[in-house]
């Protein structure tokens, strides 16, 4: 007896596709199965194996497969999607590197997306997505501001608003100010996704985000370090507290693989991004190793998603991209399929 497709394993998430609500249609047609299938995650170089792959679930030759990127609809903010959290308990752990590179990546598989600079203090994304120090953002009706493109993705950051010699020798509730105007100020046109760089840490920004934004789910950077590890900890059990999905974790720095021998060093020792992913049963979205590559083309404005679209780490980038993405469907399914309690004061 033939299995329906909607029992298809997702080959991402691992879940159904009925419950993942994915099939839009499915029919046997003159011997060949025809289905539309609406993923929440980009499709851009899926369709060749998913064909594969339902046509074996199914006991089929062939399978006609049309796959379309249906993303969730939260709505966060005027001309935005979802909202991501990019953040790590610590700084130095290459979270500002991760998210512009995870931005890129997203956007080369198919979303359309947005970056927002949320580290007040030390704004980076600009020196990292090539823009030059003298540009700034078109102003609207003296008060919106247009965010610029860079590579493919629009962005935003105070490196953009103000000169980059220029501290910022804010209190904490100004710098809260400053990230509220840039999260309701900002222009974005119709994002599937806004990653938001956080600053490192637990504290005011993290709160306004939280608070002003209904914020889809955070990724959380690490490396291997317990140090780094047991603030990863923190970060969790924060965006915890105030309910937000954890979508998964990356681990930074996990390896040198030495160029003469080919042989591969944990120098911050190993696995421990994925001991806390399965401690709270969230996902290792990926382990990129210390490259020289990632650090010096992301410092010169053309990250290695843009400048090295072939290497291994960009498709590294690329399955995080995705992983992160369908982590955030399934979130956004499970929410939506969560029973609610009806009080009946009779």
């Amino acid at each position: 007896m033939a299995r329906p497709l909607e029992e298809f394993p997702d080959p991402i998430l691992s879940v159904a596709w009925g419950e993942l609500g994915a099939v839009r249609h499915a029919a046997k047609l003159d011997d060949m199965w025809h289905a539309d299938i609406a993923l929440g995650y980009p499709v851009v170089g899926l369709v060749d194996d998913y064909r594969r792959e339902a046509a074996t679930w199914l006991g089929e030759a062939d399978v006609e497969l049309d796959l379309i990127f249906k993303p969730p609809q939260k709505n966060a903010l005027t001309g935005v999607n979802n909202v991501i959290a990019v953040a790590s308990g610590k700084g130095g752990v290459g979270k500002s590197t991760t998210a512009v590179n995870l931005a890129l990546a997203l956007a080369d598989i198919g979303a359309k997306v947005g970056i927002l600079d949320a580290d007040i203090y030390g704004p980076s994304l600009g020196l990292m997505l090539g823009v030059p120090p003298n540009r700034r953002p078109e102003v609207r009706d003296g008060k919106y501001f247009v965010p610029i493109r860079a590579h493919g993705i629009e962005t935003i950051s105070m490196s953009m608003l103000v000169d980059d010699r220029t501290p910022m020798v804010w209190r904490g509730p100004m710098a809260s100010g400053a990230l509220q105007q840039l999260l309701q100020q900002t222009l974005w046109s119709d994002v599937d996704y806004l990653i938001v760089d956080m600053p490192p840490g637990t504290g005011d920004i993290q709160l306004t985000l939280s608070q002003q934004v209904a914020v889809s789910g955070a990724v959380i950077v690490t490396t291997p370090q317990n140090i780094a590890l047991a603030d990863a900890v923190k970060g969790i059990e924060m965006f915890q507290k105030v309910n937000i999905p954890i979508l998964g974790v990356v681990e930074n720095m996990s390896y040198f693989e030495c160029d003469e021998c080919g042989k591969r060093h944990e120098i911050f020792d190993n696995a421990g991004g994925a001991t806390v992913a399965r401690d709270y049963s969230t996902r290792l979205l990926g382990e990129f190793p210390l490259h020289p590559m990632i650090r010096t083309n992301t410092d010169s404005g053309r990250p290695p998603v843009v400048s090295e679209p072939d290497s291994d780490i960009t498709e590294r980038f690329r399955k995080a991209a995705r992983l992160t993405a369908a982590s955030l469907w399934e979130s956004a399914t499970q929410q939506a399929e969560a029973p609610t309690i009806a009080i009946d004061n009779e």
